[in-house]
């Protein structure tokens, strides 16, 4: 598909134009087994399901963000990786996604183009599939440039349980990596911070770090994929829930783990 114009109108009629982009770029991306089925909707094997876990985990979320490719990232490793996330901390393992676009007229093709093989290499490696999805077109001004909504369906093996009404008293609440490099790369990319710095985006998909965490502690009691609000929202989250106080202690160390930067009381 020639790549040197951007996206009109027509590519949202459901002619020939739209057809066009749908098979011969966003289809041809994402190729699949159950995508090339080619019907309104996935349609999975049961079986497959329940040989994995006894219940299914099913989120959904919206992706708007400027600039569209940041350091570290663009909106699409950002969908793709936010869906498994928010799977992979309810103790499921991702398996299929949904991708829908709404793209506003005037995006260049080549900038979409790019963006679909972030989304493949984010899906690829997650291991998941993007196995249905939906594309609109609105007119210049209806959108910022594109926006991204994704649905994911995992499966929870037997035993896990995580949840925000899980913590109790003299739980330790472990942070992997470091606090807002996400938002710093994308207020950085906008010009905000003023700054010359390397800040890149922490974006990735956590399903294999949560794997490897519940095979070590099965009785993981609380995970969140910290976004918007960061860590006092999650946190202020598991307190409410959980009926528990969480009391800061950045930079502490405990007997538990030597990076100890909170620990809940009652």
């Amino acid at each position: 598909m020639n790549l040197t114009g951007t996206i009109t109108l027509a590519h949202g009629s459901g002619g020939r134009a739209m057809h066009q982009l749908v098979d011969n770029l966003i289809r041809s991306t994402f190729s699949n087994p159950l995508l090339e089925e080619g019907e309104d909707q996935a349609r999975i094997p049961l079986a497959e399901l329940v040989a994995q876990g006894d219940r299914l985990a099913f989120t959904t979320d919206s992706y708007v963000v400027t600039p569209l490719e940041f350091p570290g990232g663009n909106i699409g490793t950002l969908a793709i990786n936010g869906t498994v996330n928010d799977l992979a901390v309810g103790g499921a393992k991702p398996l299929y996604l949904s991708c829908g676009f709404i793209i506003e007229e005037g995006l260049p093709l080549e900038t979409f183009a790019r963006i679909l093989q972030s989304i493949r290499l984010a899906a690829d490696e997650a291991g998941v599939q993007i196995v249905t999805g939906d594309t609109k077109v609105v007119q210049r001004g209806g959108a910022d440039k594109l926006f991204i909504n994704t649905a994911g369906v995992g499966v929870i093996p037997t035993g896990f349980n995580p949840s925000a009404g899980s913590a109790q008293v003299g739980d330790v609440v472990i942070v992997n990596g470091w606090l807002g490099d996400h938002g710093a790369a994308i207020l950085n990319a906008r010009g905000d911070l003023a700054l010359e710095a390397d800040i890149e985006s922490d974006c990735a998909p956590l399903n294999a770090l949560v794997e490897a965490m519940f095979a070590v502690c099965p009785d993981i009691h609380c995970l969140r994929d910290a976004t918007r609000g960061g860590l006092a929202t999650v946190l202020n989250e598991f307190a409410e829930r959980s009926n528990v106080d969480i009391v800061l202690k950045e930079g502490a160390a405990c007997r538990f783990v030597p990076r100890c930067v909170v620990c809940v009381k009652s």
